[in-house]
């Protein structure tokens, strides 16, 4: 098999110049598109930016997208009509947004996590253990520190622990669904899943998962010290996408995780 010609949107952004290093790298990807939702007046690596169009992503295999949600349904908009595949690392959907990716996967291959990294997707599996092995006895919460530019809260990796935390309760995870706290020292457990998101400095990601009975605190933890975890993760993903049918598919489907 040839080069994967790779489409980067949201080039400017922190995760964009990061994916570009990661597919420069990469002998078997080649970087045909970059776009923005903006002029730029500039080449990077030798590519023009353009606008999120046909003619820009046409020329790509997989289009790579960790932006904002309405960039990303704009994208999956050409991308359907190409019947090009999609690699999505973009977070804050609502639950209406996640059903509409869904009706977007069963014309095109798209594979979406709120984040790249194995050792997350490790870690959303061990919670989901846990939390079916400690049953209706052990509260639950999950906290995260991000840096200071993340807009977003809680962030997508921490909703994919509490959509764990669900999981292995056999529950609906927005029923579950509890307070969400922004930067505080302390927050509570409750009958539902709290969350708490601290955003300071240039924190990359840490994610922590407790439960507890009252007797004993048991502690899921994660934390990433660079950033190319995530990009080469996602390159891994859109490697993997090339010889996959219309779905909606996961990092547990690239993982094999059961």
């Amino acid at each position: 098999m040839g080069k994967i010609n790779l489409a980067i949107t949201g080039c400017m952004g922190r995760m964009g110049q990061q994916l570009i290093k990661s597919a420069k790298k990469d002998k078997s990807t080649k970087l045909v598109a970059l776009t923005e939702n903006r002029f730029i007046n500039k080449k990077i690596n030798g590519i023009k930016p353009e606008l999120n169009t046909e003619k820009a992503l046409g020329k790509a295999n997989v289009i790579i997208d960790f932006t904002i949600p309405k960039c990303t349904f704009e994208v999956l908009k050409i991308a359907t009509k190409l019947k090009k595949k999609v690699v999505i690392g973009t977070t804050g959907f609502t639950k209406k947004e996640e059903d509409l990716i869904k009706k977007f996967s069963k014309k095109i291959p798209i594979l979406k996590a709120g984040n790249m990294s194995l050792g997350i997707n490790l870690l959303m599996y061990l919670t989901e253990i846990t939390s079916a092995s400690l049953g209706n006895n052990y509260l639950s919460k999950v906290f995260e520190v991000h840096h200071k530019h993340k807009k977003d809260h809680p962030s997508g990796t921490a909703l994919m622990l509490g959509k764990g935390i669900a999981v292995g309760k056999n529950k609906d995870f927005y029923k579950m669904m509890g307070k969400k706290y922004l930067n505080k020292k302390k927050f509570p457990y409750g009958n539902k899943i709290n969350f708490n998101s601290i955003r300071r400095g240039e924190i990359i990601g840490e994610h922590e998962v407790t439960f507890s009975s009252g007797k004993e605190i048991i502690t899921l933890n994660h934390e990433a010290f660079d950033r190319t975890l995530y990009s080469e993760g996602a390159i891994t993903a859109a490697k993997w996408l090339m010889n996959k049918k219309p779905g909606l598919y996961s990092m547990r489907n690239l993982l094999n995780f059961k």
